[in-house]
Formats: C-alpha cells, structure tokens, sequence
C-alpha cells in the first residue's frame, strides 16, 4: 500500500506575502548638493539659480532619484525643492534622502495602496528570503497594517516560520 504524501503547507490556508512584490522598479541615484555649495559651505543662491538652469536634466530621465547633502552645511530647504522643480519632468521619482530612506518611502507608497481588508482573519506569513534587500521599514509597515485583519502574523517561509502575532477572537 503506498502512502500518499500530504502537502501540509499547501493545504493550511496560509497566505504567504513576499515583500518583493512592491518593489519598484528602476535606476537609483542620488543627487548630493555638496558640489554645488561654496567652499562646501554655503549655498549661493545666484549660482545655485544659474546651476539650476543651465545644467542637463535628462540623465536624470526615469531614474528614481534622491536628494541629500553629504557636507555638514546648513541648506536652505528652497534648494531641495528647486532641484525637485528642475528634476521632475525627467526623473521617475524624487524624494529627500538616502538611498535607504528612499527605498523605504517607495515600499511605504506601494503599502499604503492596498486594501489589507482582504486579508480578514487570514492566516499571513510576510515572507522571509528573497532575492533583494528590504527595508526593514516596510516590513513593520506592513505588519502594522495586517495586524487589525489578520487571524495571525507569521514571519520566514510557509513550512518553517516565526509566530508573531495571534488575535484573540
């Protein structure tokens, strides 16, 4: 008599959740101010204006791009929203900050899309392994949006996980 192998896994009403499926996808870049400051100091405005106008946007074209100053100077918030002005037409995204910070406000904008309500009283496992590295912010974010819905919050991979959360009801 031959033993029928179950797939437990399969058959537990486990919804898996992989992260990597709200990546967005393309080229980023940061755009540091530094270079532009003088004596890596001080913002001119009539330079940094004229720096604005002259310079060659599109290679910045549909790149996602993020704004920082790398040198301990005081820049004047007007600066960072000029380059936003200069850089939209072209860029695919510009935010303020690190590269890290800009792949967590991406993550966070996908998150915030969806309709978590579908996961009512669901069994989630927030995937584990994949092939990019995540912020870990967007794997808080979306544990605090699952947490009011589902049944439980799991971590890993369906067939070994880490408990983390069980509602009461």
């Amino acid at each position: 008599m031959e033993n029928e192998i179950t797939n437990k896994v399969s058959n537990s009403g486990i919804i898996s959740i992989d992260l990597e499926e709200f990546y967005t996808p393309g080229e980023r870049i940061l755009f540091d101010i530094k270079p532009h400051l003088f004596q890596e100091l001080i913002l001119k405005e009539k330079d940094f204006r004229e720096f604005i106008k002259t310079n060659n946007w599109s290679f910045y074209e549909t790149k996602i791009v993020g704004l920082i100053c790398s040198a301990d100077a005081i820049v004047p918030t007007w600066a960072y929203m000029l380059l936003a002005i200069a850089l939209e037409p072209y860029a695919k995204k510009v935010y303020f900050g690190s590269l890290n910070e800009v792949e967590s406000l991406l993550f966070s904008e996908k998150l915030n899309s969806i309709d978590i309500s579908i996961y009512k009283d669901a069994r989630i496992v927030i995937k584990g392994c994949g092939e990019k590295k995540l912020p870990i912010n967007a794997h808080v974010q979306l544990t605090t949006l699952l947490k009011p819905f589902a049944k439980s919050i799991m971590y890993g991979e369906p067939c070994s996980t880490v408990p983390l959360y069980k509602s009461k009801t």
